[in-house]
């Protein structure tokens, strides 16, 4: 990616992105065909593509515009297919071959199965079943060597949806839902009025800048989450930490099998942190009506504004605990049990960790 920064007035708001997400920074492939445009109608569009980069920028109109640049010593032998699936408007490229190389994947590969017309995975919005021929993605090898590089020029209003099997994924500067899925790659998202969905099967995913309803899924990779304001934010990743800054939401849901979870500048009614493996740091700026972590090795750390008030139960099997907030109601404390109450006493506070320390402090 162009490592060269502008910045984006957005509502109100500035922030820094990547030159290549406003201007289209895909550079086309070497002795690619020329670049082929499609135009799909509708106020909800699907987006399926086998092997490729793919950026979604806004657009203009009310069309959603998909720029294609193709790659790959057989190429010439992708078809691009447009037409309703399910209750969406949906662009596919066909790949004719259950064998596909994508030297960008280097030594990796992935397997996925696609259906006849082109679209794999199941969405609960998009609609879909897990079905279809299973289709293997590599580096190298022998198979068919094509790939579809992408722009997607997404109007305000319109939901979009992007299905990817291998590859990395950027979007900002949208005023539309976002669904992002891809089994191998990376996903940036940036700069977006309305809900944001990402899930990758192995790759990391970095959302900023987003006011709506927030779902990062990594199966292996970090989670960075910035500047985040909406009703709901979850968070999910089997190996990987999970970083925050600036946010500020109703709900907060974050899951880690294995790696820390550390989010500042927090603030939301009811949160739910849970880890594996890995410790917690909350620097919560609000008072919560409940406060729910859950880490089967690592400590936890909360930060609390001044008028903090809960009842707190905290357990940890080994470590200590250190409650270092005015204003307490002591029922019961022991070196790896505490239960009492801060401030006004309204909320819940329950913080259990197999192994690790405890502290709650002030801010």
């Amino acid at each position: 990616m162009n490592t060269w920064k502008v910045t984006l007035a957005f509502r109100g708001a500035r922030y820094a992105l990547p030159t290549a997400l406003l201007f289209g920074g895909l550079a086309p492939a070497s002795g690619s065909f020329a670049q082929e445009t499609y135009r799909l109608d509708g106020g909800r569009v699907a987006i399926y593509n086998l092997a490729g980069e793919v950026e979604v920028v806004r657009g203009r109109g009310s069309q959603v515009e998909v720029d294609i640049s193709r790659g790959g010593a057989d190429r010439a032998r992708l078809q691009v297919e447009v037409g309703r699936v399910g209750n969406a408007e949906a662009l596919r490229v066909i790949y004719p071959e259950d064998r596909i190389v994508y030297e960008r994947m280097g030594r990796s590969n992935t397997t996925i199965r696609v259906r006849d017309d082109g679209t794999f995975f199941g969405n609960r919005s998009f609609g879909g079943l897990w079905d279809g021929d299973e289709v293997r993605i590599s580096g190298r090898g022998r198979g068919l060597e094509a790939h579809a590089d992408m722009v997607v020029r997404v109007p305000a209003g319109v939901d979009v949806a992007i299905f990817l099997a291998a590859g990395s994924g950027r979007a900002g500067g949208l005023e539309s839902d976002l669904g992002f899925r891809t089994a191998s790659g990376a996903v940036e998202v940036a700069g977006i009025v309305g809900d944001v969905d990402v899930d990758t099967g192995s790759g990391s995913v970095t959302i900023a800048d987003v006011e709506g309803d927030v779902t990062a899924d990594t199966g292996s990779g970090s989670i960075g989450l910035e500047d985040i304001r909406g009703g709901r934010l979850s968070a999910d990743t089997g190996s990987g930490r999970v970083n925050g800054s600036n946010v500020s939401v109703g709900e907060l849901h974050v899951d880690t099998g294995s790696g820390g979870i550390r989010i500042e500048g927090l603030s939301a009614a009811d949160v739910e942190c849970d880890t594996g493996s890995g410790s917690v740091h909350l620097g919560m700026l609000s008072d919560v009506d409940r406060l729910v972590v859950d880490t089967g090795s690592g400590s936890v750390s909360v930060e609390v504004p001044r008028d903090f008030g809960a009842e707190l139960e905290l357990d940890t099997g080994s470590g200590g605990i250190s409650v270092d907030v005015p204003d307490r109601v002591v029922e019961s404390s022991r070196r790896h049990h505490f239960r009492g109450s801060v401030g006004d006493g309204d909320g819940t506070v329950e913080i259990d960790t197999g192994s690790g320390g405890v502290t709650i402090r002030r801010g």
